[in-house]
This record gives structure tokens, C-alpha cells and sequence, in this order.
């Protein structure tokens, strides 16, 4: 058989990265007098890792995350309200893999946003599909997803996932018919999706942002029957440590 024969049953394969290192592969097998065995597991191996990597990139860039993120860049120390054995617990997601939920609440800048961030990218690279996505953005997709097809895909694209980072939730007033909308949502994800939430609201503030005592109850019901509840407390990080114009 044909080098040029390989690489067409390889591009029949759809195994366009091996026909592009062939070569190099063959030169280093003949080289290192590489048995045929093992140079079909090189191959294949390499082949595998690249459509690993390429899934991995894919995931992410779906993800839509607003940063990168990772739990070795938080400061426990200043955030002393929630440690780092409790997330390093969190890291095996078997809590995604039985639909539970991880709440985040406390005021702003106290890193709700970067540990949600951080366990959505640890959960990218463990094989799960995460979207990330404020409260505000969520409620326009879902008023515009019978209407623009760009907020259809990002529904369904939501929907598809095994985690949903739903970011900001109490930052703004939402309508009545805005809080059906999430109602429905968390309830679609109810026991088959797991969902991470920061707010800056306490629960029993949600009825006030929500306007509807009936559906944040409706709605807390859901979130909280299987999950993991942090309230973090604390000065702002970002006041803290801001960067000044005058020195």
C-alpha cells in the first residue's frame, strides 16, 4: 500500500490531523525501528488526543464564560467565608451527574462569579457541557426565542447542557411574565440539569426582584431541594485591591 493510498483511507476516516503528521510519524517510527503495532497505536493516539483537545476548545468556546477562571487564582484567605476543601469536594461532580445545584449568594465582589466560573471550566475539562449566562441575558434570549434564531441557539444550546451558570440573578427587577419564564426554566431543569446561581440577594429578598411571592417560592423549591448552598459574607475583593489613578 501507498503513501498516498494510507492517506486517502485516513481522510475517509475523517482523520485529517493523522494525514498532516504522517510523515513525521513515519520518519521517527523508521528511525526508532517501531513495530507495526506500535506505530498504529502512535497514530491512533494521537489522533484520539487531538479530537480530545479539539472537543475540549469547542466546549469552552460554548461556554461563553465572560473570563477565565481557576480556583488556584482565588484568594481563600481574603474570601474567608467558604474554603477551599469546599470546592475541592465539589471537583468530582457527581452532584452534576445527579442534577443538584450550587448556590453562591452574598454581596458583590466577594468572588460568587469566579468560583462559578472556575467549577464550570474544571467541569469543561472533566467532559461535561456548561453554559454560562446572566439572569439578564437569559430573560432576553427566552423573550426573543420564538423570534431571532440567535437567541433560539443559545436556548437550545442551554438546554443541552449538563451544567448552567445562571449569573447575576437579583441584580434587576424582572415582570411578571418574565418570572413564568424562569419558573419554567428551572423547572425544565428540575432533576435532570444542574444549575449554578450567584446572587447578591438573600431568599428572602427574591420576592421582592421577582414580584411574585407564588412563583419565588415555585421557583426556590426547585433550586434548593437538591444542592449545595453557600452565602458568602465579606468586603468586596475588587474595592480592596482596586488600581488607583494617583499614587
Amino acid at each position: 500500500m501507498s503513501l498516498a493510498t494510507t492517506k486517502t483511507l485516513l481522510g475517509q476516516l475523517k482523520m485529517k490531523h493523522s494525514i498532516e503528521n504522517l510523515d513525521r510519524i513515519l520518519e521517527t517510527a523508521l528511525k526508532e525501528d517501531t513495530t507495526c503495532l506500535q506505530f498504529l497505536e502512535q497514530v491512533l493516539q494521537m489522533e484520539v488526543k487531538h479530537r480530545q483537545d479539539k472537543a475540549l476548545e469547542t466546549r469552552m468556546k460554548q461556554a461563553q464564560f465572560p473570563y477565565l477562571a481557576t480556583l488556584d487564582e482565588f484568594d481563600f484567605s481574603f474570601q474567608q467565608s467558604i474554603t477551599k476543601r469546599h470546592m475541592q469536594q465539589l471537583l468530582d461532580f457527581q452532584w452534576v451527574d445527579k442534577a443538584y445545584n450550587v448556590l453562591f449568594l452574598g454581596p458583590p465582589g466577594v468572588g460568587k462569579t469566579h468560583l462559578a466560573i472556575a467549577l464550570g471550566t474544571q467541569a469543561i475539562e472533566s467532559g461535561y457541557k456548561v453554559t454560562f449566562i446572566t439572569m439578564e441575558e437569559l430573560v432576553k434570549n427566552l423573550k426573543m426565542e420564538e423570534i431571532l434564531g440567535k437567541s433560539r441557539s443559545r436556548i437550545k444550546r442551554l438546554r443541552a447542557s449538563n451544567l448552567v451558570i445562571i449569573d447575576e440573578v437579583g441584580f434587576l427587577p424582572i415582570t411578571k411574565s418574565e418570572a413564568n419564564m424562569f419558573f419554567q426554566v428551572v423547572s425544565q431543569f428540575y432533576e435532570h440539569t444542574s444549575i449554578i446561581i450567584t446572587s447578591n440577594k438573600g431568599f428572602d429578598e427574591w420576592p421582592e426582584f421577582i414580584g411574585d411571592p407564588v412563583i419565588t417560592t415555585a421557583i426556590l423549591d426547585r433550586l434548593v431541594h437538591n444542592s449545595e448552598l453557600f452565602n458568602m459574607k465579606g468586603d468586596s475583593y475588587r474595592l480592596k485591591n482596586r488600581n488607583t489613578i494617583l499614587g
